[in-house]
């Protein structure tokens, strides 16, 4: 993977903005996800930097930015969801935060928070060596570094300055909030810019203007840019709708709900329960093919695939969901749906994606 990548969030008026707070603690390997979230500064180390040093931002850059930003700072939109947030390298006391206690963290995961354990995952020459570069560079800051911005070419960023007009909402001057009547016509171009292109790893820019506040979904729709330019026009009577999906098809094609006819009343409810909390893994079509899903590891289950649902039951998928798969992305439901959703939920898989057996 490549940070050449960018996403997009959906967005939508809801009536129900603290759902989020429902969903069920998601355990992600940091490593595998979303080249998305991390802050928007990172840091360039000097040519003469000690080789285990340099690879340990590597490892860094790779395995821990997601959550704990490139600048070591926590500032992502990760660690906004997360309780409780990741650690804060840059003000994290030396005392207790030394290259030992960072190892003892990678080896064993802190219960509890969304730390896991990288064992297996990371040799101990490696954890050593990110937990040295953390150390030094964020902890310490001692590393010969010089500050640098992530939208550079070399991060997959050719000429930034196009981006300009959504630079008001991705700095605060301008908050989503703000009437778009009072805006200017490249304030309202910026503003669609910001909203499609940009808000993933910015601030949501939601101010205090909260009379029109901007209420925000809960599940995210991500897709990779492969190079998408809101710049090239295909031609002056065809106006380029700005969006930050195009040539994401083989991804977004797995986020299309199926149209299915004459649901039942439970099958009804359970599209809406599944649509709403299982498809952020598992695909609004049940492949789990979507861009989240084909980066979690282990995948998760492909609920169309014959292969796998032939030995699925109704008694089994309602304790998987109940309990959910240890060392995995599947969490426990249990403290957040009752056996009545989950029922339902079950009878929507049955119908929308394998027929599962009554018991």
């Amino acid at each position: 993977m490549s940070p050449s990548l960018c996403f997009k969030i959906s967005y939508r008026k809801n009536p129900h903005p603290n759902e989020i707070s429902r969903m069920p603690f998601l355990v992600i390997r940091p490593a595998l996800l979303f080249l998305l979230l991390g802050g928007l500064n990172s840091v360039t180390l000097a040519a003469d930097t000690p080789p285990e040093l340099s690879a340990g931002q590597k490892i860094y850059n790779y395995r821990c930015y997601f959550c704990h930003g490139y600048a070591g700072d926590a500032k992502t939109v990760a660690a906004s969801f997360l309780t409780p947030p990741p650690v804060d390298f840059t003000r994290a006391d030396a005392k207790i935060f030394t290259p030992q206690h960072i190892v003892a963290t990678l080896q064993k995961g802190k219960p509890g928070t969304a730390m896991k354990s990288f064992q297996g995952i990371l040799t101990e020459k490696e954890m050593m060596e990110v937990a040295n570069f953390v150390v030094t560079v964020f902890i310490q800051r001692s590393g010969n570094l010089t500050s640098t911005y992530y939208h550079t070419p070399e991060n997959g960023w050719p000429n930034h300055q196009r981006y300009a007009d959504a630079f008001p909402f991705a700095t605060g001057k301008i908050f989503l909030s703000q009437p778009i009547e009072t805006l200017t016509a490249s304030q309202v171009r910026g503003r669609e810019l910001f909203l499609s292109s940009c808000v993933i790893c910015h601030s949501k820019a939601d101010g205090p203007l909260s009379d029109n506040p901007v209420i925000w979904e809960a599940r995210p729709l991500s897709f990779p840019r492969n190079h998408f330019d809101h710049s090239a026009q295909p031609a002056p009577s065809t106006p380029l709708k700005l969006d930050a999906m195009s040539s994401a098809s083989p991804y977004l094609l797995h986020d299309i709900p199926p149209k299915i006819a004459n649901l039942s009343a439970i099958g009804l409810r359970g599209q809406k329960l599944f649509q709403d909390n299982c498809a952020f893994c598992h695909a609004a079509d049940g492949t789990g093919k979507n861009w989240i899903g084909s980066f979690l590891e282990p995948h998760p289950r492909n609920l169309r695939d014959a292969n796998f649902m032939k030995g699925m039951t109704r008694d089994k998928l309602a304790a998987t969901i109940r309990e959910g798969i240890p060392e995995t992305s599947m969490p426990a439901w249990k403290s957040v749906l009752s056996e009545v959703e989950i029922t339902a939920i079950i009878e929507y898989v049955s119908t929308a994606f394998y027929p599962l057996p009554k018991q």
